[in-house]
């Protein structure tokens, strides 16, 4: 049947009252989230001011929240029928859009609310915006409209003054607000994005603007009303009561494909930090930026769609002019103005315009130009960033016409996040960006080396992706041995890090096969417990030292072999009279072993303790008795004991060793041994993810400093975290995710280089879309 007018109002209807049901439906659950948010915010360690305000506003928010609930429900009720909201803001402040007759003084209090109101809506659209656009894009279509109306239940401000002046209402102030507003701000956008996105679903499903993409599926929280509503069957619409758990079920839309939610951990991962959901970030910024240029260039969408043709004879002439030109121009002591030696920033903006604009004369098609344009911005952006430093600059500036080059020629530049191009930027960036203006020294190296990459991608200029991707490999390498031999900052740091996981890997490889050799022996349980919890370390710290073959090592062998052999049972007058002449020798190298691994006395005259009794249970014949050829075998085992340990690959350094390493700690080197809340596994994937060379603000100890991370180990089992003064910290895999859990370890970037100067080239897209076109 064909779709008449009639059909396609009802359709949109239908959709805006889906929506607002779900709102009503999802808001017990989204209070839930705010509460369980505040309760976690008031155990994370802070300054005792903040510490207090924080444990206060969560006590406050709980006592108000079910009449908070109450009065949005109310609010968004009243939607149901025509899917307008007729909220007004506190105070009777005018509407946005709206003009009062007469004009009259405002309160404070009401104009905070609005600011508050703006900024909730501002969260929600920054997260959610590309969904927007799309959902509004096509109820527009369906109702034959330019705009939506300013109360349409589906804009975010409108849930922004729902939620804030229900606030009010509900005996909540605005400080509150404010010690939670990070809560508020992530709870709120997850939540509206989880609704645009089934909404569009649905509206695609019934063929409403497919050509406007579809974001790819939102992970959502175990209790969102989105998933919980449209997993359900179809359905006349029906009366909302505003209980949890029951969604959109009774609502008429459904997706025809239900997914269970990824649980809670994803609502701790989105709401730790940008770099737990990086990834997901990065790619909706791109979405974003596409979707601009193909509303005012369709045919640079569909460019990227099929295989880029080349560019221009005349633009790559013109390319290969302002690489040189531009590498001439912006040398230092080339003429233009400079700051402390380096080329400044104005000047290489000023140069860069000009080149921009023979380019764009150059070019031959509207996609060419638009590349352009875009790839200007980013550049724009990346070059204004203050946290660069200057002398760096200049060669990320130089890098603008190589990555020009690959915009215009590789069809994925614009749409991916992995390119090598931009994954070389974000790393170099992310290496620079934590250095003070006055650390000139301490970047020196890196500096050269930065300034090598950009040389080498400067002289390839035919090979494309290539010659970003071996250089990107080549500086990896660059940092591994930067941090490990060249950084002074680090240098001694790494070395005792790598003498730490040497040591506890060793001492898990001895333990393991020690179990081996021991599971059939009968070797007193005391004796048992020494070799396992102390000789096993005391046999890696002596190999650490002073090498896996020295003589050092070889006695402490000898010595287990000799403790085996004095605590078996001992039935003969001369067999007991050989340990009494062995025992002091032995009782002195199980000392001097303890000692050489820094067990502390005390500890060691208990250790001693425990073999003595064992020793003495020898005497009596309470002891088994181990035959002599098994003794023989064991001996002739310890001695090649390196041969048969198992890969160090596969040996875990898990949380159980935590308190072992803090038995590390140095004036150079801090163990961090305890701090943090519980990780979930998607804070110990984040962990993982971390890259060499970032830089992160730490608050331990007292301490709130930038800390960069200089070294990971095995399997990124171990991190070191370095000061710029060279104090070294040292984290356990599950004790990194507990203090990026916590927020005691914060990335100093929100986002990569490259991320963020794309959303600053939408910025200025967005108000005057009109550059891509000249």
């Amino acid at each position: 049947m064909a779709t008449t007018p009639a059909n396609q109002t009802a359709l949109a209807q239908q959709a805006r009252r889906a929506y607002v049901e779900g709102v009503l439906r999802g808001l017990p659950g989204l209070v839930s989230a705010v509460e369980r948010g505040a309760k976690l915010l008031a155990t994370q360690v802070a300054e005792p001011p903040v510490a207090v305000k924080r444990r206060d506003a969560a006590t406050d928010f709980s006592k108000a929240a079910p009449f908070w609930q109450q009065g949005m429900i109310s609010m968004v009720r009243g939607a149901l029928g025509g899917g307008m909201v007729s909220a007004s803001y506190p105070g009777d402040l005018p509407q946005p859009g709206t003009r009062e007759k007469s004009l009259s003084l405002v309160d404070d209090d009401t104009i905070e609310t609005e600011i508050v109101s703006s900024r909730l809506a501002l969260a929600m659209m920054d997260r959610a915006s590309w969904e927007f656009t799309d959902l509004r894009s096509r109820i527009n279509s369906l109702e034959k409209r330019e705009e939506l109306d300013p109360n349409d239940a589906f804009r975010p401000h409108v849930l922004a003054r729902v939620a804030t002046a229900s606030w009010r209402s509900a005996g909540l102030d605005m400080e509150v607000w404010r010690v939670l507003q990070t809560v508020l701000h992530e709870e709120f956008a997850q939540f509206v994005e989880e609704g645009y996105h089934e909404i569009n679903k649905w509206l695609v499903q019934r063929r409403v603007l497919p050509e406007v993409d579809l974001r790819p599926y939102i992970r959502r929280s175990a209790n969102s009303a989105w998933a919980a509503s449209l997993g359900g069957g179809g359905g006349a619409a029906g009366t909302s009561t505003g209980q949890p758990g029951t969604g959109f079920a009774a609502s008429g839309v459904t997706s025809g494909h239900g997914r269970a939610g990824v649980g809670d951990e994803t609502r701790l991962m989105t709401r730790a930090g940008p770099l737990a959901r990086g990834i997901d970030h990065a790619e909706a910024v791109l979405g974003r930026l596409n979707k601009l240029i193909a509303r005012q260039l369709p045919e640079f969408v569909a460019t990227r769609q099929t295989a880029a043709p080349p560019a221009s004879p005349a633009l790559r002439s013109a390319i290969a002019d302002a690489q040189q030109g531009i590498a001439r121009r912006l040398a230092p002591g080339a003429g233009v103005q400079t700051v402390a030696g380096a080329v400044s920033t104005p000047a290489m903006l000023e140069e860069l315009h000009q080149r921009k604009q023979q380019l764009k004369q150059a070019a031959s098609t509207p996609v060419e130009r638009a590349t352009i344009e875009i790839v200007a911005l980013l550049f724009q952006s990346i070059l204004t960033e203050e946290r660069i430093p200057a002398s760096v600059r200049v060669w990320f500036a130089r890098l603008q016409m190589p990555v020009l080059r690959v915009a215009v020629s590789e069809p994925d530049f614009f749409a991916t996040v992995d390119h090598p191009a931009r994954r070389l930027i974000d790393r170099m960036g992310a290496c620079v960006m934590g250095f003070d203006a006055t650390g000139r020294a301490v970047a020196e190296l890196l500096e050269k080396e930065i300034k090598r990459v950009v040389q080498v991608v400067e002289a390839y200029p035919d090979t494309g992706r290539r010659v970003f991707q071996t250089v990107l490999t080549e500086f990896e390498k660059f940092l591994e041995h930067y941090f490990k031999n060249a950084n002074e900052a680090s240098r001694k740091g790494v070395s005792l890090a790598q003498q730490v996981e040497q040591r506890e890997t060793l001492a898990i490889q001895y333990t393991i096969e020690l179990r081996k050799m021991l599971n059939e022996v009968p070797v007193q349980e005391g004796v048992r417990e020494f070799l396992f919890q102390v000789w096993a370390d005391v046999l890696a710290m002596t190999a650490v030292k002073a090498g896996v073959q020295s003589e050092q090592t070889k006695a402490m062998k000898r010595a287990a072999a000799d403790l085996i052999w004095s605590a078996s049972a001992k039935v003969s007058r001369e067999e007991r009279a050989e340990v009494i002449r062995r025992l002091p020798p032995l009782l002195k190298t199980l000392r001097d072993g303890m000692e050489h691994a820094g067990l502390p006395p005390a500890k060691q005259d208990e250790h001693i303790q425990k073999l003595n009794n064992s020793l003495a249970a020898a005497f009596t014949a309470k002891a088994a008795v181990i035959p002599h050829e098994r003794l023989e075998e064991l001996m002739g085992r310890l001695e090649t004991l390196e041969e048969l340990l198992p890969d160090a690959a596969d040996v875990e350094i898990d949380e159980s060793m935590v308190l072992d390493l803090s038995g590390h700690e140095s004036s150079e080197l801090e163990v961090v041994s305890e701090g943090g809340s519980m990780p979930t596994p998607a804070m110990i994937a984040w962990a993982r993810e971390l890259q060499v060379g970032s830089w992160f603000m730490l608050d331990y100890r007292g301490r709130n400093e930038q800390v960069q991370l200089a070294w990971q180990g095995l399997r990124k089992q171990l991190a070191l975290f370095v000061s710029p003064q060279g104090r070294g910290i040292l984290f356990q895999q599950h004790r990194l995710a507990a203090f990026l859990q916590a927020g005691l370890l914060v990335p100093a970037q929100d986002e990569s280089l490259t991320v963020r100067a794309t959303r600053s080239a939408l910025a200025k897209l967005d108000v005057d879309p009109s550059r891509l076109l000249n």
